[in-house]
């Protein structure tokens, strides 16, 4: 599996992050270990969770996605060989609050957050460390020192925004700059081949959509990457009993599928490659994040990171409006 370099240090990741959201709590341990197993064997080295994972299911606390990982890498012992990321930000603050109700992204609470999620890692640091959202009620320069201070802690090794848009991390990059703090190098939004609506508030609260602008950013900042998550809108692209949304009811979205069937069958492959393919074909480093729930599933996944779009194809899906 091809792999790139994302932040300061240059840390070689896989073009495809595993998303573990689901593994531990919708997934059980048995299917859970056998994607995780496959996904190394594919060349896959880079898995990302959160410590909010899934606290939204019947029973859930949050602990589900993060603590299964730990059980893997454990059994594994093949920890120094990955590249773990996980979030803070997103947990609610007393079990049963819901996502108004989200930690702060104080210091206090990041580098709790982090001691935390070693914990149920099992693991004395993570690769790649969140923030899950943009907190406004607290400081920019707060939030910024909080996450330097678990990098000296070497409890991180790099820091990133999730949920973010480019002008709040390049904000938050100049405060990084002005005090010789960690900066983020990475970014998570949603984004797939299909757009909303420009100035769609998407329905699952708090998520933000990357825009064109945000692909210039990254792909204008050395060591940037952007991850993208839904980049298959949670199998709306091949299951018709999972529908698109409202935010994607316009004449853009039927111009797309049909250069996306097209090319789809031009060259042999699913709609869901086309698509990965698509996002790895950009300038900016993408790295597509999916969460699967079968191992079959995975491998249909990272058969779209090998396939390669010609010039007039990758053009075709981009031009289709």
């Amino acid at each position: 599996m091809e792999r790139i370099a994302m932040g300061p240090d240059g840390i070689e990741v896989s073009r495809l992050c595993l998303g573990a959201m689901a593994l531990g709590g919708v997934q059980d341990e048995a299917t859970s270990f056998a994607i995780l197993d496959r996904f190394v064997e594919l060349g896959g080295t880079f898995i990302d969770t959160a410590n909010c994972y899934m606290f939204w299911i019947p029973g859930g606390t949050g602990d589900e996605s993060e603590l299964l990982l730990g059980r893997w890498l454990a059994s594994r012992g093949n920890r120094d060989d990955l590249v773990i990321a996980t979030k803070v930000g997103r947990r609610p603050s007393f079990p049963g609050g819901g996502l108004e109700h989200s930690e702060p992204l104080t210091p206090e609470r990041i580098e709790a957050g982090l001691e935390e999620s070693l914990q149920r890692l099992g693991t004395d640091r993570v690769d790649l460390f969140w923030a899950h959202r943009d907190d406004r009620d607290t400081p920019l320069e707060t939030t910024v020192a909080g996450f330097d201070a678990v990098v000296r802690a070497g409890k991180a090794r790099m820091v990133g925004a999730s949920n973010y848009t480019a002008w709040r991390v390049e904000r938050a990059r100049a405060i990084a700059a002005a005090t010789g703090a960690a900066a983020y190098t990475a970014m998570q939004n949603r984004y797939s081949y299909l757009q909303p609506r420009p100035d769609t508030v998407l329905p699952e609260g708090g998520h933000v959509h990357a825009a064109a602008t945000d692909l210039d950013y990254v792909d204008q900042t050395p060591g940037m990457a952007l991850l993208a998550y839904s980049s298959l809108l949670s199998g709306a692209y091949t299951n018709p009993a999972k529908p698109l949304g409202a935010h994607y009811a316009h004449p853009g979205t039927d111009a797309r599928l049909q250069a996306l069937d097209a090319v789809a069958a031009q060259t042999g492959a699913t709609r869901n490659q086309v698509v990965l393919a698509w996002l790895a074909g950009q300038a900016a480093p993408v790295v597509p994040l999916v969460g699967v729930s079968s191992v079959a599933q995975l491998e249909e996944v990272a058969a779209g990171l090998d396939l390669k779009l010609d010039a007039e194809q990758w053009q075709r899906l981009t031009d289709a409006a």
